[in-house]
């Protein structure tokens, strides 16, 4: 906790907080401590229930992801509270634990819309590694009828699906560029220039284009 708080650096910490992150540890470097500690559980669940961001964060690069049991991942993640932790959470472990369908299951049907955004961030992971016996047009129903007035986590996360089902699978590719030019969600999104848009359409359009380059 020492080297952890030696690291934070206020200017880390202002762009942090614009985003809802509360910690200052440049993650470059927090890899790098990760790396020297390399896999600890006992630590990595230390370090989670300190409740700090920055050891949240380090907890979750050297835990061992198949370690923890399905309660206990249900129950981190409801306790992650910046968006940081809670992406990292979901794609480092959760993803990678045989409890992942379960809990993209349960974290669906969740009345949270940050529980559920995590649902929906394990369902876009299936619909690129293993849609088979995903209901993808089911999918598709959901995120037409709920989409628009989605809080933002769960938005954001509807419409990386979304895209994601377009990019996938041309048979849906139409339906899935029609609902997001009907709901305009994320239409206006300021992006960068080289970067390409999280409007679905315009995201979907592009990544087809490359592939067929």
């Amino acid at each position: 906790m020492a080297e952890l708080a030696a690291l934070e650096d206020p200017k880390v910490r202002a762009v942090n907080e614009k985003h809802g992150d509360e910690h200052g540890v440049n993650l470059t470097t927090l890899r790098a401590l990760a790396k020297r500690l390399k896999t600890q559980q006992d630590l990595a669940r230390e370090l989670w229930q300190t409740g700090d961001s920055a050891a949240r964060l380090l907890a979750l690069l050297i835990c061992r992801p198949k370690a923890f049991a399905r309660d206990e991942l249900d129950t981190m993640l409801r306790g992650a509270r910046t968006p940081k932790v809670h992406d990292w959470l979901v794609n480092y472990v959760v993803k990678k634990s045989s409890h992942a369908e379960e809990l993209r299951l349960a974290w669906l049907a969740d009345p949270d819309p940050v529980v559920a955004s995590a649902g929906w961030a394990l369902t876009t992971e299936r619909v690129v590694k293993k849609p088979e016996g995903l209901d993808l047009s089911g999918l598709l129903d959901v995120i037409e009828a709920e989409m628009k007035d989605a809080p933002d986590r769960l938005q954001w996360a509807m419409n990386h699906c979304l895209a994601q089902i377009g990019i996938e699978h041309p048979e849906y590719r139409t339906r899935a560029m029609e609902i997001g030019e009907r709901l305009e969600v994320l239409k206006d999104y300021p992006t960068s220039p080289g970067c390409t848009s999280p409007f679905a359409p315009a995201w979907i359009a592009e990544m087809v284009r490359r592939q067929h380059g």
